[in-house]
């Protein structure tokens, strides 16, 4: 677990990041340039709570992923009108050129009002697939960081990052994604007026097994219960079930492992999908039900998918949105 916090995650030149696609494609020669990082290796807390006293029950708590941010502004009023005063994001980029060099997550952190804890999922060698590259006015890009955060209307602390177990996948072969990094948790204590919890965004792998994705939430939980024990958890965002086991969800053995650990789940109407067309995922194949919360000694409500679509009826994203009303401390 990786505790400490910048102000500014130091970024690897643009010299060095076109150095890593000559990099011999091993594990090791990966984790030892990962090793030496200081962008993959922090957690950036950025932003300001509005709110001074803990949260109070109940509360609403938003999670999605956000397929890199195209419109910071429109997605910060869409988790506005959810009144969700925490919010966990996947996909957040920061200097890409696809997303017009923004540091999307501090910018809705800005609208909302919030402090945020941002963690570098991938460093991106690439300009993105070929639907992204419609996006982009620039050829290179400034940061190339891509990742998942965590915001809240109270201030957040204890703030941590977990490299989640995995074998490099977009390192070794990553098609016209090329990247240097892992997938992540990142976190946070946040207050209530019952005490403190453990709020936790994630973003499981996709293109692999259920036994995979079962790993990574088996030694993220085994990473919170050491630093954080006896203490309830919210775990939420992107975990990708179904993915490459027929989108049978239920398949996941990741829920039962997780349910002997103390877990509840909770991803809206069972039978509602969370992902939709969007406009870089244009011609889905098929919808899938990827999104969920985990809850360990908390009270959960009402779960809801919300359509990704603005005003116009343009998609956001290829999720939708799933909230979760928390009713207090079991």
């Amino acid at each position: 677990m990786i505790e400490e916090t910048v102000s500014t995650l130091p970024v690897p030149s643009q010299e060095t990041r076109e150095g890593f696609a000559r990099m011999e494609r091993s594990i090791a020669a990966h984790d030892e340039t990962m090793a030496r990082l200081g962008a993959m290796n922090a957690v950036e807390i950025g932003g300001s709570a509005s709110a001074d006293a803990p949260l109070a029950f109940p509360f609403t708590v938003a999670a999605w992923n956000l397929e890199r941010c195209l419109f910071p502004e429109e997605s910060a009023e869409h988790l506005r009108a959810t009144g969700a005063p925490l919010v966990l994001l996947s996909e957040m980029d920061n200097g890409m050129a696809r997303t017009g060099q923004r540091h999307t997550t501090a910018e809705i952190a800005a609208a909302l009002g919030m402090q945020y804890a941002y963690g570098v999922e991938f460093i991106e060698l690439g300009l993105g697939s070929d639907t992204e590259r419609d996006f982009c006015k620039d050829d290179v890009n400034e940061k190339g960081c891509h990742g998942n955060a965590l915001m809240a209307s109270v201030a957040l602390s204890r703030s941590f990052l977990v490299r989640l177990w995995g074998e490099r996948l977009w390192f070794m072969d990553g098609g016209d994604q090329p990247r240097v990094g892992e997938r992540l948790a990142i976190g946070g204590l946040v207050e209530t007026e019952a005490g403190p919890f453990v709020a936790v965004s994630t973003h499981l792998e996709s293109a692999t097994t259920a036994a995979y994705r079962e790993r990574q939430v088996k030694e993220l939980i085994d990473a919170l219960d050491a630093v954080f024990p006896g203490l309830p958890v919210l775990i939420g965002g992107d975990l990708n079930t179904g993915n490459h086991i027929g989108g049978d969800f239920e398949a996941e053995v990741l829920f039962a492992m997780s349910a002997a650990r103390g877990f509840t789940r909770h991803g809206g109407p069972i039978d509602q999908m969370t992902t939709r067309p969007s406009l870089i995922t244009r011609w889905p194949k098929r919808a899938m039900k990827l999104d969920w919360f985990l809850a360990r000694g908390l009270k959960v409500g009402e779960s809801r998918i919300v359509p990704s679509l603005d005003a116009s009826g343009r998609p956001l994203s290829d999720h939708d949105l799933l909230t979760c009303v928390v009713e207090g401390f079991e």
